[in-house]
């Protein structure tokens, strides 16, 4: 099985949003208190805890605006938080019972065939598996549920 890496939202861009820069609908992000476990923050890809200060903003994770860059709503921790560094499934990936992802090309385009609902247990084989074709690029994760985006997932070297 190819090795694959989770990939956090960028420190920089967390860091313009954390001080009400524009979110991808060019509003500054709203600011709230999480409500604890169904919370996942997209930077240190764990979770918001309970009480502590939230972030809620638009987020699209493609470069530019096209028929495939989807957009919604994503959490993150109002205050700093190291981004995920670490080996294995992020916490965020276990708070629902069923992830959907994607493989996308270079240019950012849905391959399709390569989306799946898959268990969290799942996620790793498959992302692995779609990423050892060629023309994918990377894999997005998103709710089953809610289609949130949750994080990336690239091939490493």
């Amino acid at each position: 099985m190819e090795k694959i890496q989770f990939i956090p939202l960028p420190s920089d861009k967390v860091a313009v949003l954390r001080d009400g820069g524009p979110d991808a609908y060019g509003r500054p992000p709203e600011r709230v208190r999480s409500e604890g476990h169904g919370n996942p923050c997209r930077h240190c890809l764990d979770f918001v805890p309970e009480g502590a200060g939230m972030l809620i903003l638009a987020h699209r994770p493609f470069d530019d605006l096209q028929p495939y860059a989807e957009t919604g709503p994503i959490f993150l921790c109002a205050d700093a938080c190291r981004p995920w560094s670490g080996g294995g499934l992020p916490p965020v990936l276990t708070s629902s019972p069923d992830y959907l992802l994607k493989g996308y090309t270079t240019d950012q385009r849905i391959r399709y065939g390569t989306g799946r609902i898959v268990t969290s247990e799942e996620i790793s084989t498959y992302a692995a598996e779609v990423l050892e074709r060629s023309e994918i690029s990377f894999v997005d994760v998103r709710s089953a549920r809610n289609n949130c985006f949750q994080l990336r997932i690239v091939r490493t070297e």
